[in-house]
């Protein structure tokens, strides 16, 4: 099986790189599960100079800018459509502020892929269009582990 693992990358302190590390491994080590971590796919769809430079291309040349992130958009959405069977997401404020999530959890409910929503917000923080999109929310990676371990453990 494999998770997706959404959140803010864009406005996040560290890309959301801390979290899916954590988060990939718990999933490979409890539930040989794997993970996909948009934050490392770049990788797959990126030339060097282009990781190197997209993130200023927004503001210094933005059509080279959409270029290049649509190759991650194309790459993330077709990975949702063919390849997910859950998501595991964080929202949070960082969140809140970019817009890929919003997108990837509108997919996966279009698609019937479970969302598993970590969150320290209250319900009525959270816009109604992403609650109807999320099949559980947790209040924290704590509580999604142990709700992991007994959905996923018949599967190990």
């Amino acid at each position: 099986m494999k998770a997706y693992l959404a959140g803010a990358i864009e406005y996040a302190p560290d890309l959301g790189k801390k979290w899916r590390d954590e988060m990939a491994l718990f999933l490979q080590n409890e539930l040989n599960h794997s993970a996909y971590n948009p934050l490392l796919e770049e990788n797959k769809y990126l030339t060097q100079e282009e990781l190197e430079t997209f993130r200023e291309l927004k503001v210094t040349h933005l059509d080279q800018y959409k270029v290049i992130l649509r190759k991650l958009i194309d790459g993330d959405l077709k990975a949702l459509k063919e390849s997910i069977d859950y998501i595991i997401c964080l929202w949070d404020t960082y969140t809140e502020k970019g817009g890929g999530t919003y997108g990837e959890l509108t997919v996966a409910y279009e698609h019937g892929i479970p969302v598993y929503m970590v969150t320290e917000k209250l319900k009525p923080e959270i816009s109604g269009w992403i609650i109807g999109c999320t099949t559980e929310i947790f209040h924290s990676f704590n509580e999604l582990k142990i709700f992991l371990r007994n959905k996923y453990a018949l599967t190990f």
